[in-house]
């Protein structure tokens, strides 16, 4: 008889952390497909998914300068209409804020941690981030752009970082 009631204890507690593990996985959640701008390669995608204050964003990008690090936002528009990105406007910033670092101090909304290319010109991340939203608030990225720029982010310089050309354009859609 205790061996049933602790399989069962055990079994309880088992699915309870199954239930756990899987919730992250399960909130609100977005997709971009990065699609190339015209004359460049670099093209992939990228997952968000809410996961209480916390979204978290994962995904590969292909085709960029072997070795190179490559500024990397969301921008206020989902549109990648005009072929070189820029009808994505600027960077996405609600609240108005300075271009900064994303996760230290102020910073835009939109101000993502830079790409870092392999010796092959793959791009392969996972971070997290407490400032933009998937399907509420005024930190909403559904339906906004998303761009790969050719230089990284100095993250100083005022709106953009300096990150130079878009090489790589998104529409962040709701999945």
């Amino acid at each position: 008889m205790k061996n049933v009631r602790l399989a069962s204890v055990l079994s309880a507690a088992a699915v309870a952390a199954l239930v756990g593990c899987a919730s992250p996985s399960t909130g609100p959640g977005a997709t971009a497909t990065l699609e190339p701008t015209r004359g460049n390669t670099a093209a992939g995608t990228v997952k968000f998914v809410q996961a209480g204050d916390v979204v978290k964003v994962s995904g590969e990008v292909r085709g960029l300068k072997a070795g190179a690090e490559h500024g990397f936002h969301i921008h206020e528009k989902g549109d990648c209409s005009s072929g070189d990105g820029m009808s994505t406007g600027g960077h996405f910033n609600p609240g108005g804020k300075s271009h900064g670092h994303h996760g230290a101090g102020e910073h835009h909304t939109g101000d993502l941690p830079s790409l870092k290319a392999d010796a092959n010109g793959v791009a392969t991340f996972s971070f997290e981030s407490r400032t933009i939203r998937v399907g509420s608030t005024a930190n909403d990225i559904v339906g906004k752009g998303l761009i790969v720029h050719r230089d990284p982010d100095d993250y100083k310089t005022q709106p953009t970082g300096n990150a130079g050309p878009r090489l790589a354009c998104a529409v962040i859609a709701a999945r």
